[in-house]
């Protein structure tokens, strides 16, 4: 049965033994005021789980001391017991160690000094740096924003890769899944997206899930080669951290957000990924004894993603106005998007972007699969100078990638049947891009624009890369003004077509090595 001790608030500073402690006689001698603590001990402990006697009152949620050395988090209120994640090293623990509350919620201590920084699931310090001063200390876990405290979304979230800002465009406050298999670049986007924030005062989050520590100390450095690290914090629970410290780190890294999202600011924060997360969370259930379902999975798993995916958002006026943009990341088995994760997160979030193995493998990167990504918020969240060049751009590859099919069983194909697989060819290059390396706003409209109404027709396929790195350096040395133009007014009006159109023709006159050589007759 649970048990509370009663301790004696005394005006001495002395210590009564145990065995002198009779209530009778100390009432004559000693003032004190009686209180109850909930205390508990160690009955059990396996994996870095406790399981402890007694903390009747114990909270979900909350961090308990173990031994007075170790801290937990109580997850399992049982009738006679409480399960307790340990975090951090659990070496030591043993049957019998007392176990007291903190009363304390779980939260991390923040402040705008952790911006740059590299911090744990406890919001400690990773990098080497020191401990940054804490201002302010925010629950991992939280309710989500009302319908009434958010806005519609409507303000892009410029990712610079050509292929997502024209076809899959994502706004602020927006869900859009990455999902794909190992190796197909679903890091590579988050990461381009972060660096692509660099002049859209954008606050940015990456948290590594279950990640080498390597990996993690490779993305720091990336990200402090681009400049990138001025803006952005990384959250890592890498793979030789306990499964609990791997199911925080998510909301510690939404928590982070949610400071910045209190203050007005945009921000923006990749889950890489929300598989192993899942994963973690499956191995803590149990060890927790809880019942599992379909997989292995607890039948709350979907909660468990739906309650940290539902806290990205944007706030109206009246609240703020800033927003979390949420890219969880997903891997799937052998391109099975019907498996429990990523039908789960499908549904959570606001559209996907599928990346698929064979077209990466055929060089095409990022191996963006036009037919089945979706952005479900679509053009509400583009600039309308995009929206007017890449209109009809996915359906358009949609419709050629199926005539490049059935065209490998043909040797004979009409003229006009071949027109459409050539400008396909060519918009299809147009859409190749290094991770790395993202456009503006206004570069992704000039180069789409000469895709989509033919004046790459006569550029060579193999020269399409290096046609449109020198094209983008001519702009910005003779048509600067054109291009400060479009960042500008946003849209395409006759004027800026006649104006760019006339500019391509110029380029690829002075250009003759990209051309097809014109056949003499």
């Amino acid at each position: 049965m649970p048990t509370k001790k009663t301790t004696a608030k005394t005006t001495k500073k002395t210590k009564i033994p145990q065995q002198m402690f009779d209530l009778t006689a100390l009432l004559d001698k000693v003032e004190f005021v009686p209180t109850a603590e909930s205390v508990g001990e160690v009955i059990a402990y396996a994996d870095g789980v406790v399981r402890a006697s007694g903390l009747d009152d114990v909270q979900a949620g909350e961090i308990v001391e173990i031994s007075g050395k170790k801290f937990g988090l109580a997850l399992n209120l049982e009738e006679n017991s409480v399960g307790i994640v340990v975090m951090g090293d659990s070496m030591g623990i043993k049957v019998g160690d007392l176990v007291t509350r903190t009363g304390r919620i779980l939260s991390i201590g923040v402040s705008d000094s952790i911006i740059g920084r590299v911090i744990n699931s406890l919001g400690q310090p990773q990098d080497g740096k020191g401990f940054f001063p804490i201002t302010q200390y925010m629950p991992l876990e939280k309710i989500a924003p009302g319908v009434m405290a958010r806005q519609s979304v409507s303000v892009p979230l410029q990712t610079g890769i050509k292929a997502i800002d024209a076809m899959i465009p994502i706004g602020r406050g927006q869900r859009e899944l990455i999902i794909g298999d190992r190796s197909t670049g679903k890091t590579a986007i988050g990461l381009g997206a972060i660096i692509n924030q660099h002049d859209q005062d954008v606050i940015c989050v990456y948290v590594a899930i279950g990640q080498k520590r390597a990996a993690v100390a490779q993305t720091m450095k990336i990200f402090e080669d681009h400049g990138a690290l001025d803006y952005t914090i990384i959250v890592s629970a890498s793979a030789s951290d306990s499964a609990a410290e791997q199911f925080l780190a998510p909301y510690t890294g939404l928590a982070v957000a949610e400071y910045f999202l209190e203050q007005g600011k945009d921000v923006l924060i990749i889950y890489d990924d929300l598989s192993k997360h899942a994963q973690a969370y499956r191995e803590i259930s149990l060890l927790l004894r809880r019942p599992s379902g379909r997989e292995a999975y607890p039948g709350d798993v979907f909660y468990l993603h739906s309650r940290l995916l539902e806290r990205a958002c944007r706030l109206n006026k009246e609240h703020g106005g800033g927003s979390i943009t949420a890219l969880p990341i997903i891997e799937t088995q052998a391109n099975d998007v019907s498996a429990y994760i990523p039908t789960n997160v499908i549904s959570i979030t606001d559209g996907q972007i599928y990346l698929e193995a064979d077209l990466f493998n055929a060089g095409m990167k990022p191996a963006i699969n036009v037919g089945l990504s979706v952005s479900r918020v679509g053009s509400a969240a583009q600039v309308k100078a995009i929206k007017q060049v890449a209109g009809t751009m996915k359906l358009d590859l949609a419709q050629f990638r199926e005539l490049q099919a059935f065209a490998q069983f043909s040797s004979d194909l009409d003229e006009r049947t071949k027109k459409t697989l050539d400008r396909g060819i060519r918009v299809n290059g147009v859409l190749r891009q290094g991770w790395d390396d993202p456009l503006s706003m206004a570069e992704q409209v000039t180069v789409i624009f000469a895709a989509v109404k033919g004046l790459l027709d006569t550029v060579r396929e193999e020269m399409i890369q290096k046609w449109e790195a020198s094209y983008v350096e001519y702009l910005h040395a003779s048509h600067q003004t054109l291009l400060d133009k479009i960042t500008a007014e946003q849209k395409l009006d006759d004027d800026l077509n006649k104006k760019l159109q006339e500019a391509i023709e110029v380029f690829n006159n002075l250009h003759p090595e990209f051309m097809i050589e014109k056949e003499v007759k």
